[in-house]
Order: structure tokens, then sequence, then C-alpha cells
């Protein structure tokens, strides 16, 4: 093999390396992306995932003119479990709810962790009565669950607060609408839901 043709060889095997070094870089700033936007608790959605999410489905819904919900719900702490919070397993309990709740959830829903014991649910091309229907089924699923070691004896409820989008809505526009009715919910006892929209422009 001639210097030159050895030079060329060399050349291809480092154009080769690059190439693949290139495609893994990719592949980590993706993962490094996706793992950005999700809960390491949950697994599921974080705040900004869902904002992000929220956003692009607003502008879909601006482009379709196809309705889609938000519900905004947190678990219902009595104060004796309250008491007890720093005897229980609260990761185990808010990864049995994730899961509980994602299994009920269609493929083109979205849902993810804002706080604490709060969540949020994105419920594309649905109108707000059947939100509300959806609500009322995750709430039996949540209520009915067996928490088995994590936390023996724990019952738990949710409030959620649903609302559908609206003529200038932002993402955080409908997270804190949706939020608004969560504490009405909460105030009125807890463990129901509460439906809100968009007052109307006057005039």
């Amino acid at each position: 093999m001639t210097e030159a043709n050895h030079s060329c060889g060399n050349c291809t095997q480092l154009r080769a390396r690059l190439a693949e070094t290139e495609a893994e870089l990719v592949q980590l700033r993706a993962r490094i992306e996706e793992l950005g936007r999700h809960d390491s608790t949950t697994g599921t959605l974080n705040r900004r995932g869902l904002l992000d999410t929220l956003a692009a489905e607003l502008q879909r819904a601006q482009r379709t003119g196809h309705p889609f919900c938000v519900a905004v719900l947190e678990l219902d702490r009595p104060a004796d479990v309250a008491a007890q919070r720093d005897r229980m397993a609260d990761d185990a309990v808010l990864k049995k709810t994730a899961d509980t709740v994602g299994k009920l959830l269609r493929t083109v829903d979205r849902f993810g962790r804002l706080g604490d014991d709060s969540f949020a649910i994105m419920l594309p091309a649905t109108w707000l009565d059947q939100g509300v229907i959806a609500m009322g089924r995750l709430a039996k699923a949540v209520a009915d669950c067996d928490w088995g070691e994590a936390a023996p004896g724990l019952a738990l409820t949710f409030s959620a607060g649903i609302t559908t989008n609206a003529f200038g809505d932002s993402a955080e526009s409908m997270i804190e609408r949706a939020g608004q009715a969560l504490r009405q919910a909460q105030g009125a006892g807890g463990a129901r839901v509460i439906q809100v929209e968009e007052a109307l422009p006057l005039g």
C-alpha cells in the first residue's frame, strides 16, 4: 500500500469515527432534553414539559378549531394523613397515583406533575362535559387504590379543577384557571371536580 493510500484509509476511518461520535452526541442531547421535561419521581412530564405540550396544543387548536380540556388535580391530604407524612413513602404514593391515572388515559392525552401533590392532564379534542366524566373515572380509580406496603391503610381522594380552551389563552392562563377551580373544589370539602370556563368578554 502506498503512503497516499494509507493516508486515505486513515481519513476514511477518521470520518467514520467522527460521524459515529456526532450521532452519539445527537442522541445524548435528545436524552438530556427528554430528562429535562420529565419528573424524576413519577416519570411523567414535569411543569416545563406540561407547559411546552400545552402551548403546542393551543396552537393546534387555533388552527383546527377543536376544543380541548386541561385539568389540575391535587391529592386530598386529611389532617391525620398529613401528620404521618414523615412516615409515609410519599414518593411511592405519588408514583402509584401517576401510574393509576396514566393507565386510564388515552394515548393522545398528556399527564404530568405540577408540584408536590398536584398534577395536570391535557385532554385533546375533548369537550368540557366529556372531560368532567373522565375526571370522575380517574377519581374512582385513585379512591380504589390499594397502597399496599407503601402506606398501609391509606385512603386518598383528589380534588380537581377543569377548564377548556378559550380565545387568547396561554398555557399559563389555562393552568391558572383550572387551578382556581381546583381551589374551589378543595374549599368545598375536596373529593370533587369543579369545571370553569373563561368568561365571555362584555359587550
